[in-house]
């Protein structure tokens, strides 16, 4: 055995029968349906339920996080939009075109992502707007936290048919 055929048996490139994938897909809605703009949805929750400090807190944590993610954006987004389309569209040829397996899985990961990052900034940007305390920002991270667990619901819906397309198409002809 050579080692490229050792690396390739350690590391299985067939990203839609490997647990690791799943789990991976799994993890990453579940992460991203609890970290709302990185503000952890119990602390949204008991801010809501109890107000006062927490609510203090909770108006605080999303200011930092906004602020964060907005002047990200403005000082770099042409950059990271241009490097995210870069990849995106790589991933995309080779997904497609070139039929690799590796970044099918790859794009069905990121691209989900690339949209709730945009997402994302928007609801940061409305925040700033003036949805910034009491119940109009609880309504605004619930919103977001309902957007992204659909993206997430739609997300694994879709990667899991083309994963079961994928297995099955390699079990017969493969």
């Amino acid at each position: 055995m050579n080692l490229y055929q050792i690396v390739v048996e350690l590391i299985d490139l067939r990203s839609f029968s490997n647990l690791w994938y799943w789990i991976m897909l799994a993890v990453m809605w579940s992460s991203a349906s609890h970290w709302i703009l990185g503000v952890p949805f119990d602390l949204i929750s008991r801010a809501r339920r109890q107000g006062g400090a927490l609510q203090t807190d909770l108006e605080y944590v999303v200011r930092v996080q906004t602020e964060r993610l907005t002047n990200i954006a403005d000082t770099a987004g042409t950059m990271l939009m241009a490097g995210l389309f870069f990849v995106l569209t790589t991933l995309g040829t080779l997904a497609t075109y070139y039929g690799i397996e590796f970044a099918q899985a790859v794009l069905l990961l990121l691209f989900p992502l690339a949209i709730l990052g945009l997402l994302s900034l928007r609801t940061a940007r409305l925040i700033q707007a003036g949805e910034n305390s009491g119940a109009e920002l609880h309504r605004r991270l619930f919103r977001h936290r309902v957007t992204t667990q659909f993206l997430g619901m739609i997300s694994i819906f879709v990667t899991s048919m083309f994963g079961m397309y994928q297995n099955m198409h390699l079990g017969v002809l493969g």
